[in-house]
């Protein structure tokens, strides 16, 4: 058994007891998932207070829906990391007129040194995502980038593009089944 499918057991278990109300176990999930939760939220918001906010809705979500948690759906991390982008997305969208950033600007964010973003980044699953995205057409790479970092609607993305609404849904959903091919290998 290798350190991945280790602690991916442990957070499972965390969970678990987190959705029988114990505290000591969402203590230790927070403490072992929110750097690199948080390293998602700066990268979202963009702003360090917001993403502390963020973090926080997120994990009273994770307190009070954890017994909704299914391991035969998805991992641990990516349950934890949905809730979180979606939190991060309505907050977004909450402020809409902000939300209108360039998603290739999220790649040149300053290093904050060691802390969580960083370590976000150095990330296993952020490097295999980061990898897949670059394979993709850079059209469905784009769309699904404005679409998961800023929160735009697919409406919002077509007349960003210029191009009907159904094909920015179509290149949406070619762009996920081409990253969930690529992020299974």
């Amino acid at each position: 058994m290798n350190d991945t499918s280790t602690e991916a057991d442990t957070l499972e278990q965390l969970l678990a007891r987190t959705a029988m109300g114990d505290r000591a176990a969402f203590e230790q999930l927070y403490r072992r998932t929110s750097p690199r939760l948080f390293g998602l939220c700066v990268r979202m918001m963009r702003e360090r207070g917001e993403a502390e906010e963020v973090l926080q809705e997120a994990f009273i979500s994770v307190w009070r829906r954890a017994g909704g948690y299914d391991p035969a759906l998805a991992s641990a991390n990516t349950w934890l990391t949905t809730l979180v982008r979606n939190r991060a997305i309505d907050r977004l969208r909450q402020r809409r007129e902000d939300a209108r950033v360039d998603p290739l600007e999220l790649e040149h964010l300053p290093e904050e040194g060691a802390g969580p973003a960083v370590h976000a980044e150095a990330s296993e699953d952020y490097l295999r995502l980061r990898r897949c995205l670059e394979q993709l057409d850079a059209k469905y790479s784009r769309s699904v980038r404005e679409a998961f970092f800023t929160g735009a609607t697919y409406k919002e993305l077509a007349l960003r593009a210029q191009v009907p609404l159904a094909t920015m849904k179509s290149w949406i959903r070619r762009a996920l089944m081409q990253l969930r091919t690529c992020l299974e290998t």
